[in-house]
């Protein structure tokens, strides 16, 4: 594996009270615990070494200070809306990777354009759908539409099936 590869790899990145904070790539990872900003909590994937030193790749680091932030939110996104309803139309719950997204109250009748507006659907229930509201087209949502909460689960699970080292640190918060 090439060294531009290997740098590019994803690390977890923890606050000083071992919260998940976001993950960064191991090459600014480095950059961290090299400047005494940070600590190797986990490292899994070896060394790099250069002419004069060896290094650890970490896996997960945490930061020596404390970053206060205010609590994440999920980005209204066409993305994150799929991943929210789980890749599943709403109306006829097929599982499938070619969703769009489909606004309950149309936004041509004053439907807004939020969490609680937009659901996944696939593209033969959003045509029959139309511009009408569910109870109009006699469809009904598997479920209402939500926010969801920024957990560590949800913003970091995806990766958890690539990096097993990640779990307990996600699981936890």
């Amino acid at each position: 594996m090439g060294t531009n590869r290997v740098v590019n790899r994803p690390v977890l990145v923890l606050n000083a009270t071992f919260e998940p904070l976001n993950v960064c790539n191991i090459k600014r990872a480095l950059g961290l615990v090299l400047s005494g900003k940070a600590e190797i909590i986990v490292n899994g994937r070896g060394y790099i070494h250069t002419s004069t030193a060896k290094y650890e790749l970490p896996s997960v680091i945490r930061l020596d200070s404390m970053i206060k932030r205010p609590h994440p939110r999920v980005a209204l996104s066409k993305r994150e809306v799929l991943h929210r309803d789980n890749y599943t139309c709403q109306y006829c719950g097929k599982r499938t990777r070619v969703l769009t997204i489909d606004h309950v109250l149309p936004r041509h009748r004053g439907g807004p354009h939020t969490w609680q507006n937009l659901v996944a659907a696939c593209p033969p229930c959003n045509r029959r759908k139309g511009g009408k509201t569910p109870e109009e087209a006699n469809m009904l949502l598997q479920r209402l539409p939500f926010e969801p909460k920024a957990t560590a689960r949800y913003r970091f699970g995806h990766l958890l099936s690539r990096h097993e080292e990640w779990e307990p640190y996600i699981t936890g918060w």
